[in-house]
């Protein structure tokens, strides 16, 4: 095999002891050909609504992928280089991009990103080729000629990746019609759901507050001027997303607070954002209020509360100012949730109607505070983990954080919080050789048996997330 020559090893993430290594190839072969339930992600449902051909393949691979773009800008190359914030590049620009990734992709040996993509190259397109300099332009050859065939288009794709549930994430004032239109087509047989994303309508300290918060009642047909407004809008929007299919709620702040204010201090602070007149203390006194008024609605309509919390987002001012919000300057923080929790749990948590998915970006607190939590209110699950520790050790090191307080019942399923279509199967494969690498482990060091890891291995795919987010049994409709 020469040096430009690559096809990924068939025991690839499984264990090198060979006596464990056999437990977990079957252990794989069990769960490898399950349907991909994905409830949270990032794909817009206009790309399967249109079904046109991707461009090219750096708006596939590249462009809408953060982990990709930022660090090749960490090594000096411009973000607009790449496609971020530009638009559609033109042919010679998209394929200058392909040639910086495959510059630069000695930096990526050992990253969840370039298994991914290999994983891709490989396994989706059927290519057998180390991408470099020598080999870039007819890799991105070969991959054009695969994308415009109809075979590869998304839908078709979709198919094949065997999808059985997609959840996207949209804004409070979405009309959701893609959505509509996906269900309504009897061309598409696949299930895309919306998921109800309010960050931004419960962010007091934001100078917009006041047109986003109008544009929420005018979207609820709700007089948003006044907390009450708010609330019942918020209320009405939930239940839209309801009406059209969403399972549950996205939550993506600071830090995961739900202390609740009288509703004397709530009515006044709002009406002080709306002016634009609130004080960054009240602002997050605010913000935790209006959070913890969102389990209050979960616990009447039902849709599952995930909290993604810890995130320093848009680090770089220069970076957000040029292209934007979003764009890979997102830096992970130290989260609280033992404390920060305490007055929604208090509140809500022992509701039969809620739940809640807590994921994080601190490691430090899986078995310290989520497991624990997961492990005694019957609405708590531990989320996946996720973006920075998506990656196969980080991954090992969740199953063993938290399987020895909880088991695998409380955990939520894999998430992939994509937006790079084609990596779906790729992250969700990693997934399950993981899984199923973990529990070798365990049947080898005679901690569970065989029978107990072939169980397991058969549900946690697919049959998990659809229990803990509320899917039904395959082939089923909410």
């Amino acid at each position: 095999m020469s040096n430009d020559a690559f096809v990924p090893h068939p025991d690839r993430l499984l264990p090198a002891d060979p006596a464990v290594r056999e437990i977990a190839r079957g252990l794989y072969e069990l769960e490898k050909d399950q349907p991909i339930v994905s409830p949270h992600g990032h794909v817009d449902p206009r790309l399967l609504l249109e079904d046109e051909p991707f461009r090219d393949p750096t708006s596939l691979f590249i462009t809408p992928d953060h982990y990709v773009n930022r660090l090749m800008h960490a090594r000096g190359v411009d973000l607009a280089d790449l496609g971020v914030g530009q638009g559609p590049l033109d042919e010679k620009a998209s394929r200058r991009a392909w040639h910086l990734l495959a510059e630069h992709w000695h930096a990526y040996a050992g990253t969840p990103s370039r298994y991914w993509m290999e994983h891709e190259f490989f396994e989706v397109f059927g290519l057998e080729t180390v991408l470099n300099p020598r080999t870039a332009d007819a890799m991105y050859d070969a991959l054009c000629a695969k994308l415009a065939q109809p075979e590869f288009r998304p839908r078709a794709l979709f198919d094949q990746f065997q999808i059985s549930v997609l959840a996207t994430t949209d804004d409070p004032v979405d009309d959701l019609a893609p959505h509509a239109a996906l269900a309504a087509d009897p061309s598409f047989t696949g299930r895309v759901l919306p998921t109800f994303r309010p960050d931004r309508y419960l962010e007091p300290a934001r100078a917009d507050f006041r047109a986003l918060t109008d544009a929420l009642g005018e979207a609820a047909g709700v007089e948003a001027g006044s907390y009450d407004g708010h609330l019942e809008a918020m209320r009405a929007r939930r239940l839209y997303f309801r009406d059209h299919g969403a399972v549950s709620s996205d939550h993506s702040h600071i830090d995961p607070g739900t202390a609740r204010l009288s509703i004397e201090d709530a009515r006044r602070l709002y009406s002080a954002a709306r002016d634009g007149a609130i004080g960054a203390d009240e602002a997050v006194a605010l913000r935790r209020h209006l959070l913890a008024d969102q389990a209050r609605l979960a616990a009447e309509d039902g849709l599952v509360m995930t909290l993604h919390p810890g995130v320093s987002r848009n680090h770089s001012e220069a970076m957000s100012e040029r292209f934007g919000a979003d764009v890979g300057f997102d830096i992970p923080v130290a989260v609280d949730y033992v404390h920060h929790l305490r007055p929604m749990l208090n509140d809500v948590g022992h509701s039969p109607n809620f739940r809640t998915v807590l994921f994080t970006i601190d490691e430090t607190v899986l078995s310290r505070e989520i497991a624990p939590l997961a492990g005694v209110y019957p609405s708590v699950f531990a989320g996946a983990p996720w973006w920075f520790i998506d990656a196969p050790d980080a991954i090992l090191r969740y199953r063993r954080a938290v399987s020895e307080t909880i088991g695998f019942s409380r955990t939520s399923g894999f998430i992939d919080d994509t937006r790079a279509f084609c990596s779906i199967p790729a992250r969700h494969d990693m997934s399950r050789r993981l899984d199923a690498s973990h529990l070798a482990g365990l049947v080898a060091e005679h901690r569970i048996r065989l029978e107990d890891a072939q169980e397991l291995v058969v549900t946690l795919p697919a049959q998990q997330p659809r229990e803990v987010f509320r899917l039904g049994a395959a082939g089923e409709e909410n």
